[in-house]
């Protein structure tokens, strides 16, 4: 068996690791700009539902440039990784653009304002990775079968009540893993994404939209919301382990909504 020989394999590896560092501090910085947004706009409500405060961005010229400024930070960025870094990316960009298209247009009350069938997914682009893509397409063609992880569904947020919810902070990749279970637990633990009938479960829509990302079964939903349902739910389920309807509010996440106030 040939010995490799040592210094062709170690300087690839050193300008690998050069390069990466060389990379962080950008990309840190960007989502600390990101971070700095939403933990200003994204409030957590006593009803476990996260609402954004658009009226007071889309009034803010300085935050909406620091928004722009951080999406067009994807133009030039190498997003063709299959890694955590380049997941948290595409996720991070795709909330941030949604947000901004709902800045763009407010005041209104859904997404989906001003269509009659369907949303903008497919209208809203940006410049990411040297190439225009849509917001469709960052979740279709890209998150979701590059990535083959059903958390994308809790990673990506959708301006709408029935949605998992806006995180207060960036996704980053040393935390990832924990995050989307968190965010997993987050939504599956409230009436948004499961409640136990006497009949069976109604779930998140998203469970039937998406059924084949979560076991292409019902079956296969129901060991997927198991894995995260907190003991007393996990019981429910159990007990009456058919899903019998499915719900989802597109009613936009907004501060006007949040019963505390």
């Amino acid at each position: 068996m040939l010995m490799p020989d040592l210094h062709l394999l170690v300087r690839p590896l050193f300008g690998l690791a050069l390069a990466s560092c060389l990379a962080l501090p950008g990309v840190a910085q960007g989502n600390d700009a990101w971070t700095q947004l939403l933990e200003t706009y994204v409030h957590e409500s006593t009803d476990g539902v996260n609402r954004v405060d658009y009226a007071t961005l889309s009034a803010s010229p300085a935050d909406r440039a620091t928004l722009d400024t951080y999406i067009a930070s994807f133009e030039a960025r190498d997003l063709t990784g299959t890694d955590d870094v380049t997941f948290a990316a595409w996720a991070n960009l795709y909330n941030a653009v949604t947000v901004r298209y709902i800045a763009e247009k407010y005041p209104l009350d859904s997404i989906r304002d001003g269509f009659l069938f369907g949303g903008p997914w497919k209208k809203v682009t940006v410049m990411a990775g040297g190439r225009e893509v849509s917001l469709d397409a960052i979740e279709h063609d890209i998150l979701r079968p590059r990535f083959g992880d059903p958390r994308v569904h809790y990673a990506i947020n959708c301006a709408s009540y029935g949605c998992p919810n806006l995180l207060t902070r960036a996704w980053t990749a040393n935390t990832l893993d924990a995050d989307l279970d968190a965010a997993a637990r987050a939504y599956i633990n409230h009436p948004r994404g499961v409640t136990v009938g006497n009949r069976g479960l109604t779930v998140s829509s998203i469970y039937k939209w998406f059924e084949v990302d979560f076991g292409g079964s019902k079956d296969g939903v129901i060991k997927h919301l198991l894995q995260y349902a907190e003991p007393a739910l996990a019981e429910n389920i159990r007990a009456t382990p058919k899903i019998r309807g499915y719900t989802y509010d597109w009613s936009l996440n907004d501060t006007r909504t949040d019963p505390a106030k």
